[in-house]
This record gives C-alpha cells, structure tokens and sequence, in this order.
C-alpha cells in the first residue's frame, strides 16, 4: 500500500493528524522544523525511502508542491490550501491571490464581521478557525508555533507545478479561504477542480471520517 505523508500547515505539529491518523492503514504524520527560514529545510523533512502520496495542510500546500518536484511522489493532495503558483512567496501569496477581499465576501456571507477573518489587528482565532472543531480535541492540541517570517519571504523555487496527480479538497466552512475561493484558484493554479469536504479550517480536527475517507478514495 502506498504511504501517505501528511504535512501540517504554519503553527501546527503531527498532532493536527492525530485524529485522521488511526483511520489510515499506512500515513505519517511529519513535524516541520519549527525554525525553518528555506523551504528547503521543510521539504528534507518529507523524504521517504519510497513515492508516497503527500498531502498538505494550507501552508504545507507549498512544501508538498516542492516536494513533488524534487523526489519520486505518487501524487500530491491539497488540503484546505494556500495554493502556491511557482515562483511566488508565501508573504506575496496573500495579495497576489486577493485573498482579503475573498475572506471578507466569504465573511459577510455567514453574517461575520470580516475583520475577525481576514488576518489584521481585529483577527479572531477562534471565529476563525476553531468554531466547528469539537471542545474535547482542543486540549489534545499544543500550542502553536508559528514559523519564522523569514519562511514567509523565502524563494520559492518551484519552476512549474510536478507532473504528479494532484488533487484540492476544499473545506465547505472554511472561514480562512472560503470554499469559491479555493475552487478559483484550484482551476487556475492547478488545472482541477476542488473536491468539497464538509468542516472548517482546521478540517482534520473537525472531520476526520471525511478526510480520511478523501485520501483513502
């Protein structure tokens, strides 16, 4: 059976999987290294002996794109993700995508005032990614440990997307980047259209029976 890596995103650890994990016969959850200012000290702590099916959690999207096109992989999933086109920072991502104005339309179509959402001084952690996941995982996971800006404005040196399958799941709820937004740049930066998943965020936490079923699928 093909392993399966799955790769958090900015401020998590292996223990965001912790709940897809025993639902998946053969997948390792990796803890990024924390002090990471190059994606390239992200992609070293991927490498498997074998291709393996790598996913990636929002900002984990950059690193198992990179990924892909450095060694032997099977295919490359997208989790609720920060879809990086070749070429672009994680720090310009957010312009360069119109992610604000996404957030905000996404924001007021829930009844949400839309500085809780879109990152800034009024951003809310909780209204944004913790209003579906159930209260008993919360303790289960650490506190965040949010990478280092550097990583932020670090070259990313894809020069074209991997000639790999790859796959975009969406989070129906996903208050962060809002499902039409997702499904936008899955068909223009990738070429697919999003799966939809239902959840938030943080959807590994909140549906693991879906994620789970996703990546086994």
């Amino acid at each position: 059976m093909t392993r399966i890596v799955l790769v958090h995103g900015a401020g998590g650890g292996s223990a965001y999987w912790s709940r897809v994990l025993p639902l998946l016969p053969d997948a390792v959850a990796v803890d990024l290294p924390p002090e990471a200012t190059t994606w390239e000290e992200c992609v070293d702590a991927l490498r498997t002996d074998e291709p393996a099916v790598l996913v990636g959690q929002s900002m984990g999207a950059f690193v198992v794109a990179l990924a892909a096109s450095r060694f032997p992989t099977n295919a490359v999933v997208l989790l609720a993700p920060m879809v990086p086109a070749p070429g672009e920072t994680a720090g310009a991502w957010w312009d360069a995508t119109g992610h604000a104005a996404a957030a905000a339309a996404g924001a007021q179509a829930q009844g949400l005032d839309p500085a809780l959402v879109v990152p800034g001084p009024g951003f809310d952690v909780d209204v944004t990614f913790l209003h579906d996941v159930p209260p008993a995982v919360l303790p289960e996971q650490p506190e965040p440990s949010w990478p280092p800006d550097a990583l932020f404005d670090a070259p990313f040196l894809l020069g074209r997307w991997p000639d790999v399958p790859t796959r975009v799941l969406a989070a129906r709820d996903d208050r962060l980047f809002p499902l039409p937004f997702v499904q936008r740049l899955a068909r223009e930066r990738v070429g697919v259209e999003a799966e939809v998943l239902p959840g938030g965020h943080l959807v590994a936490l909140a549906q693991p029976d879906a994620v789970a079923r996703a990546l086994l699928a």
